[in-house]
């Protein structure tokens, strides 16, 4: 007995010991990177960008925190811009080849990129892309390259745009576990996959003329690159002409068909070297590290850029849920603070909590009494996302936002139908008439149904005088946008849900304009914990992202997306101001 005690603590202090050594391994070789002459750039030398983590708006580990991208599980969008920027006036640059498959970030961020990339063109240095296989995303963004290569056996998805929202009725029905819903809203089809079997003609109506308007943006953006009209992008699509390489090159979506080897002597000619000499690539990441030193914008007067990200929680929030507590704090501290001239608030939200996005709200209202405060949206800015944009002096969207979604809705899990089937039956007792509230093993009455009605109504006229006020609506046209209702940044605009269209970029020279300043610094927030020390806290502590990595891998991405949307269901907790539904856009 004591040998086998003796054995396992034996293996238990050497699985430790091992596990010490690997993390005092990465911490050395993140102190070895994080000195700035570590990154060498040298002439002649071509940007490599492939995208291969999660891209997010902003990641909020410090740009002095040497585990600096070696922990972090995604990709920061203001970094990557910024890193392409300086690199447009780096001598030692002399162009960029794209090298990406399976582009892991959504529409309006892809659209920035490749706003950005036009820029870097304008210097006259190249931009090349190459695939072994484009997803219609991938292929968007490499469309604004001078040239682009597809590889001889590989494939080149376009197809036009499509979604798939997915119904739970008659599962609801067949296991005894419901969602009962109380909604206002005609367009508030967040509920709808819970109600029905099959899509609502008025929510068919929405998502079409939400992807077309979508779809418009990109092929408008394709057409100017590729010297090909908006007519024939549809026919290409129609007739699914680039899926094989020779009918995507006769089509004109790519200029050739190489081998990666063949595609390296492409570049070798455009930088004027010898066919054997090595290309001096520099990673996206290592470039990123270099550039986060070079500050773009500098001066004693600041602006605050607040980005705002992931679903809407009440608590104190993180990286990937908007919480007041975060929120609030930062817009208090960039309020009060009198080099911050001005504010911009990123958004990045499908909405959430009604509750937490009303507080976000009034601190906003706050903030505006005293400077200039102007939103950008990102990916998506809907429901509670839009509820927190609406009081801003000014609105930027992408052509390519997903906004509006004016609505609000209550869903409360019952499991009565199958508590019943498998013989459980719940009793309550209460002191007054309505002192049990509700029960989730048996049936809404219809006293508490009206309670839930009669709040969401309030919270829905709230939400409406917040919009109507914010852009100077009348109640009447506010309510005739709303109804749960999403539209494009292009049609958003059009109907005066926002101002303008434009990046963050566009947002924060309006701030300044708007504030009377020329020269100005840029403040981020909010600061997070870095990748290195969430990474430490998760082996430390209960492994929850290790625990979900497992799972993804086990089940599938698709599958584990399923299991996401439903948890969030679960996680609901009083009236939501949330998106109209999971929108997966392919």
């Amino acid at each position: 007995m004591n040998f086998l005690r003796n054995l396992l603590a034996a293996i238990l202090g050497t699985m430790i010991a091992l596990g010490i050594i690997f993390v005092m391994f990465f911490v050395f070789i993140a102190l070895l990177g994080s000195g700035e002459d570590t990154v060498n750039v040298k002439n002649n030398s071509v940007l490599e960008i492939q995208l291969q983590r999660p891209i997010a708006d902003y990641t909020g580990s410090s740009d002095m925190n040497p585990f600096s991208g070696l922990f972090e599980e995604s990709q920061g969008l203001d970094e990557i811009l910024h890193a392409i920027t300086v690199a447009k006036d780096d001598d030692r640059i002399l162009g960029i080849s794209i090298n990406n498959n399976f582009l892991l970030a959504g529409l309006a961020q892809t659209q920035t990129l490749r706003k950005v990339l036009g820029d870097f063109k304008e210097s006259g240095k190249f931009i090349y892309a190459y695939g072994d296989f484009y997803s219609q995303k991938d292929y968007y963004l490499a469309s604004v390259a001078d040239s682009i290569f597809l590889n001889p056996v590989g494939a080149l998805d376009f197809r036009g745009l499509s979604s798939e929202v997915l119904y739970f009725k008659e599962l609801q029905e067949k296991t005894g576990v419901k969602m009962e819903v109380i909604r206002h809203g005609k367009y508030k089809s967040a509920v709808e996959p819970f109600l029905e079997n099959e899509m609502s003609d008025a929510n068919r109506t929405q998502i079409k003329e939400l992807i077309q308007s979508l779809w418009d943006s990109m092929i408008d953006d394709i057409s100017r690159n590729r010297n090909l009209t908006v007519n024939d992008l549809n026919a290409i699509a129609d007739t699914l002409g680039g899926r094989l390489p020779k009918y995507a090159k006769q089509n004109g979506l790519i200029d050739d068909v190489l081998f990666y080897d063949e595609y390296e002597s492409v570049i070798t000619r455009a930088l004027s070297v010898e066919e054997n000499e090595d290309i001096n690539y520099i990673s996206l990441d290592d470039y990123t590290r270099f550039a986060s030193k070079k500050e773009l914008k500098s001066g004693n007067d600041k602006i605050a850029v607040i980005f705002a990200q992931g679903e809407i929680f009440y608590g104190e929030g993180g990286p990937d849920v908007i919480g007041q507590g975060i929120i609030n704090e930062t817009l208090i501290k960039a309020r009060e603070d009198e080099k911050v001239k001005a504010i911009v608030l990123r958004v990045n939200s499908p909405g959430g909590s009604a509750l937490t996005s009303d507080i976000i709200w009034r601190e906003v209202e706050l903030a505006k009494e005293v400077k200039p405060v102007v939103v950008s949206m990102g990916n998506v800015a809907a429901s509670g996302g839009y509820y927190i944009a609406a009081g801003a002096d000014k609105i930027f969207a992408e052509p390519t936002t997903i906004t509006g979604s004016i609505g609000v809705f209550g869903t409360i899990p019952n499991i009565h139908g199958l508590a019943k089937d498998i013989g459980i039956n719940a009793e309550q007792v209460g002191t007054n008439r309505n002192s049990v509230e509700y029960s989730l093993f048996e049936p809404m009455g219809e006293a508490f149904r009206n309670q839930v009605q009669e709040s969401i109504e309030d919270t829905y006229e709230t939400f409406l005088k917040r919009v109507s006020n914010g852009r100077n609506f009348s109640m009447a046209q506010a309510d005739s946008l709303a109804q749960g209702r999403v539209w494009s940044g292009v049609d958003a605009q059009r109907l005066g849900l926002v101002d303008e269209l434009g990046t963050l970029e566009d947002a924060i020279d309006e701030a300044a304009k708007m504030a009377q300043i020329e020269s100005f610094g840029i403040r981020k927030y909010p600061k997070y914990k870095s990748g290195f020390e969430r990474f430490m806290e998760d082996i430390s502590g209960a492994g929850a992202k290790a625990k979900e990595n497992m799972i993804r891998e086990e089940i599938g991405e698709e599958a584990y997306q399923v299991l996401k949307d439903i948890k969030s269901y679960r996680d609901q907790k009083g009236i939501q101001a949330r998106m109209p539904f999971t929108l997966k856009i392919k």
